[in-house]
C-alpha cells in the first residue's frame, strides 16, 4: 500500500504529528479540524459559525486532491457540548453537505477550546488511488 500526503495552505496547519490529509486505497482520509480560520487562526463564538468554518477547512483538503463534499463517505464529529450544541450544529451540517449525507458519528467530547471537530472519509473517482 502506498500513502500519499495532501497539504494546502487553505486548511489549518498541522498542530502535532500529523498529516492533513492521506490518500490510501482508494479513499482520502482527513485529520480532524477544528474551527480556526487557516490565516488568522480566528475562532468564531457560535456552534453555527463554528461548523461552517470547520466543514470550509476539510473542504480546502478535500479541493486539493480534486474532491468535494460530495465525495464524503463518511464522518465523525466531536461536539464539546454534544446536548447543548447538537440541533444548531446539524441544521449547519445539513444546508452544507450535499445529498445522500454522508455516514456519521457524532459524539460529545472534551476539545480544547472550541466547540467542534470533524474528520471525513471521501472515495476517490473510480476507487483511483493514484493523482
Amino acid at each position: 500500500m502506498t500513502r500519499q500526503e495532501v497539504r494546502t495552505e487553505d486548511a489549518p496547519r498541522p498542530a502535532g504529528a500529523y498529516s492533513q490529509g492521506i490518500v490510501a486505497n482508494g479513499f482520502l482520509y482527513t485529520a480532524g479540524f477544528g474551527p480556526q480560520d487557516p490565516r488568522t487562526g480566528a475562532v468564531a463564538d457560535t456552534i453555527e459559525e463554528q461548523t461552517a468554518q470547520v466543514i470550509r477547512n476539510v473542504e480546502a483538503v478535500l479541493v486539493e486532491r480534486g474532491l468535494t463534499l460530495a465525495d464524503v463517505v463518511k464522518a465523525t464529529v466531536h461536539l464539546q457540548h454534544l446536548h447543548r450544541d447538537f440541533a444548531g450544529f446539524n441544521a449547519t451540517y445539513e444546508s452544507i453537505l450535499p445529498k445522500p449525507y454522508p455516514v456519521r458519528t457524532t459524539v460529545g467530547s472534551d476539545l480544547a477550546n472550541i466547540l467542534v471537530e470533524i474528520d471525513v472519509v471521501a472515495a476517490l473517482p473510480d476507487g483511483r488511488p493514484e493523482a
